[in-house]
């Protein structure tokens, strides 16, 4: 049988020979070389000053160099003392594409925990991240353990961190620097412009790691302003003593609240400015409401009541229709508009024909919507020319609803038309005794220290001047106005029936003899639902006041108001902290009385 055997067939492939394969490598090659030498031309030719300021940038560090915040000082006995201070804190920053990350974690956790402001897993996810600020506000003593690590890419930037030796002190007042450097309310807020100063930048050298290596007066671009040091006109012995009073007041009253005010009438300087309760600024996130931020005394219009009877009488004396001897019928109520407008005073010796300055001394509404009537020039009848007189009054001359100009944050408050608007007369006869208007505490004692200096309109200023090398130099950043608003004489009336009433038979003989002080009280109803609250459940006192040696204009005007949410608080009880201030004014600034 013949044999069977098998070819195994396969698949034939070109064959490349070995010159050929050389021939596209060499392609190959001379195609790569001109690739490398094109872009190498246009590196170092075309883009050659790109990619030197780039080379630059990896070897620039540019940083910011932070100016010194401005203190705030107030006076005692004559001499600038501080109340708010610069502390030496810093700032770490790391690189995260450098600086390990357990590393600067464990650094941080382990001493400045509580000075973290960012989440460091975050940072370290965030691709090219190559700048983070990890920590801020961290004492010299933390940084020290930190920089002892020796991390590679940490830095520490030096910053100042506001402290308030005082305490809660001024609170109010003052305000507070937020995390960021910049101040909020008080001086801090208004002020933040003069007191922040201007950042600088440094531009220099830096090794890989972005640390310099060398740094100069030539690498500063742009120097830092420092921020200005600015010295109060209040007084810290009296702002302490003024605080501690209203404390007291409140403790012994229902008040939640109380607000005070010490000025110089003749200088519209702020002697004391008081908001209570108060807080730690030091501390301002510990608050529970940001409530407790606000300055009530020129933040916050109100209805202070019969206080504006002062200023209802003023224009009526001032334009000689009107003198406190002056009489008219008072029979306990006004009906205006349909709306019956009555004395709080209903005690019947006061009906029938009475003076303008009985009507005062027992604070009759009927009494002030009478000096209104005589603006317009009809005793019987409200009319328009007197309610444009009024307005041209309140919101002209004493500057009433409008921001008094004052360097710290103002509400201005509002004084409704004279013409426009339903009820104008009623609205108006309700304006003459301080309500259906809004005017904060400081615009009513600016106008009040009108009314008793002499008729002076002066802007309100809280602050004295500014501290430089030491030295207390005078400067001015508002606009001041000094106008003469009201005569002489209409004054010395105005002063007159004020002193007349705290009348020793009256209020006991509090007052030391001596000395010359008057002053109105207002128990104001407050708006619930949008309708005055007849039943009086909540009401604000008000008390304003001057105090000075006998036979002089005087020297201070006092203004306080007391509140609190579902209280009853009149006049009275404003009064009686009142009482206590006008005799600590005079025990501590040495007022001496009429010889």
């Amino acid at each position: 049988m013949p044999r069977i055997s098998y070819q195994h067939l396969t698949t034939a492939t070109p064959v490349v020979s070995t010159h050929h394969r050389i021939k596209i490598l060499k392609k190959v090659v001379l195609v790569a070389l001109a690739i490398i030498a094109v872009r190498l031309f246009f590196i170092q030719i075309i883009e050659h000053n790109d990619w030197l300021a780039k080379a630059d940038e990896q070897h620039t560090l540019l940083e910011t160099i932070v100016a010194k915040r401005g203190e705030i000082y107030m006076m005692d006995k004559g001499e600038p003392v501080a109340v708010a201070l610069n502390q030496t804190t810093y700032q770490i920053i790391i690189d995260p594409a450098v600086t390990d990350k357990d590393e600067i974690k464990h650094a941080l956790e382990a001493h400045a925990k509580e000075y973290i402001v960012v989440d460091l897993e975050e940072v370290y996810r965030t691709e090219g991240l190559r700048y983070s600020i990890v920590a801020k506000n961290v004492p010299r003593d933390v940084a020290n353990k930190i920089a002892e690590k020796n991390i590679s890419a940490v830095w520490f930037q030096k910053n100042n961190q506001r402290v308030y030796p005082e305490g809660e002190m001024a609170s109010g007042l003052l305000g507070f620097v937020n995390a960021d450097g910049l101040g909020q309310y008080g001086v801090e807020g208004s002020l933040n412009d003069l007191l922040s100063g201007k950042d600088g930048l440094l531009k220099t050298t830096a090794d890989v790691n972005k640390v310099a290596l060398s740094i100069g007066n030539d690498n500063i671009k742009i120097p830092a302003e420092d921020g200005k040091n600015i010295v109060l006109s209040v007084d810290r012995g009296l702002q302490k003593g003024v605080e501690e009073l209203a404390v007291e007041s409140i403790n012994s009253t229902a008040a939640t609240n109380a607000a005070a005010i010490v000025m110089n009438p003749n200088t519209g300087e702020i002697l004391a400015m008081a908001n209570l309760p108060n807080y730690n600024p030091g501390d301002y996130g510990a608050v529970k409401d940001a409530s407790a931020y606000m300055n009530y005394t020129t933040e916050v219009p109100y209805e202070p009541a019969s206080v504006c009877k002062n200023f209802a009488f003023s224009a009526a004396i001032n334009e000689g229709v009107m003198t406190p001897d002056t009489t008219y019928f008072n029979e306990g109520y006004e009906i205006i508009d349909g709306w019956k407008i009555q004395n709080a005073e209903q005690r019947s010796s006061l009906y029938g024909t009475i003076n303008m300055r009985t009507a005062l001394y027992w604070s009759l509404n009927t009494g002030s919507i009478y000096a209104l009537k005589l603006l317009g020039g009809n005793p019987g009848a409200i009319t328009a020319q007197g309610r444009e007189k009024l307005y041209d009054y309140y919101y002209n001359k004493f500057r009433l609803g409008q921001a008094t100009g004052i360097e710290l944050i103002e509400a201005e408050g509002y004084i409704p038309d004279p013409n426009e608007g339903w009820g104008r007369d009623s609205v108006y006869a309700n304006m003459t005794f301080g309500q259906n208007l809004g005017i904060t505490m400081l615009q009513t004692a600016t106008a009040f220290s009108a009314v008793v200096n002499g008729g002076t309109y002066h802007t309100p200023t809280i602050v004295k001047g500014v501290l430089e090398d030491g030295e207390l130099k005078a400067e001015s950043f508002i606009e001041k106005i000094n106008d003469k608003i009201l005569s002489d004489d209409t004054s010395a009336m105005m002063r007159e029936m004020l002193i007349n009433n705290r009348n020793y038979k009256v209020r006991g003989g509090i007052d030391k003899a001596g000395y010359a002080i008057g002053g109105k009280s207002g128990t104001a109803q407050v708006i619930k639902d949008g309708a005055y609250d007849d039943t009086m459940s909540e009401t604000v006192g008000t008390y304003i006041g001057f105090v000075g040696p006998e036979g002089e204009l005087p020297n201070y005007v006092i203004m306080v108001k007391m509140w609190g949410e579902g209280q009853y608080l009149d006049g009275g009880i404003a009064s009686n902290l009142f009482d206590s201030l006008s005799n600590y004014v005079i025990n501590y600034l040495k007022i001496k009385p009429k010889a």
